[in-house]
């Protein structure tokens, strides 16, 4: 599925890499910070509505790192970005990492069209369905500035906070890795 995906055209994406700034809101510059075990808030409860159908809470993934990716199909930095992502996702399958998207826009036909697309094997909650998990993630990431990646740690505390596109996944599985250490 990769190699398809890298050869389909995608003129969203490409008007991003060629810096035409159409269609999506963007952070102003990519921050990407790791937050020491010590400085970190309470852990972040959340319950959302899957676009695959059911419900996803906190507690599905209680002892798991957990990559929370907030985005939306329309995002052109979002679709340049699910390869990477999706590659770190499948670098720590068997192991106690999760990866859940949180859709902001989208219903669930185009959410699931996009993860067909794009090959993203993880599933979203649909910001639309329950703002409640907008709401959960509030104080922890500018909402209004996508794409943006959140590494909780096994407690549930954001662990590190990409901010912008994710440029290679070996920034998210660093990231990751880190998290899993202090477990």
């Amino acid at each position: 599925m990769a190699a398809l995906t890298g050869c389909t055209s995608d003129p969203l994406a490409d008007q991003y890499r060629e810096g035409d700034n159409k269609g999506f809101i963007a952070a102003d510059g990519r921050q990407i910070e790791e937050i020491p075990a010590d400085e970190r808030t309470e852990p972040i409860e959340f319950e959302g509505v899957l676009d695959v159908g059911g419900t996803a809470t906190s507690a599905d993934y209680a002892g798991d790192v957990l990559v929370v990716n907030f985005w939306y199909a329309a995002c052109a930095p979002c679709r340049v970005e699910a390869e990477q992502l999706e590659d770190a996702h499948e670098t720590f399958q068997g192991q106690d990492v999760s990866f859940l998207g949180v859709n902001l826009y989208d219903g669930a036909e185009a959410s699931r069209a996009f993860a067909e697309t794009y090959g993203v094997t993880y599933p979203s909650a649909l910001a639309t369905e329950d703002g409640s998990i907008k709401l959960a993630f509030a104080g922890q990431t500018p909402l209004n500035a996508v794409p943006v990646t959140l590494v909780l740690d096994t407690e549930g505390r954001v662990a590190a906070r990409i901010i912008g596109q994710l440029d290679d996944a070996s920034i998210l599985e660093t990231l990751v890795r880190d998290a899993l250490e202090e477990a």
